[in-house]
């Protein structure tokens, strides 16, 4: 179950990072443009405040991606396990 577990978890991370298809300059073309539609001139510190915390918000929502894949991954190889209560669950 677990070497099962395993493999997906690799085959699903090598087609996670296929699938990535901006290229790091793409990206920041991209979030610049983001920022000059929002009404922000280069070279300003607003510029870069808005640059910062739109990579910011794309840090915070790939650690909360993979929170959630690592909780459903505990789940799936413990089964519900809670703490302080009168019931645990193993496999």
């Amino acid at each position: 179950m677990r070497l099962l577990l395993l493999i997906t978890l690799l085959a699903v991370t090598a087609g996670l990072s296929a699938c990535q298809t901006m290229t790091p300059e793409e990206r920041r073309a991209a979030d610049e443009q983001r920022c000059l539609s929002y009404g922000f001139r280069r070279g300003t510190d607003a510029f870069a405040t808005c640059l910062q915390r739109i990579d910011l918000d794309r840090r915070a929502e790939s650690r909360a991606q993979s929170a959630e894949m690592m909780q459903s991954m505990a789940w799936d190889l413990n089964g519900p396990y809670i703490y302080r209560d009168r019931w645990r669950y193993h496999h």
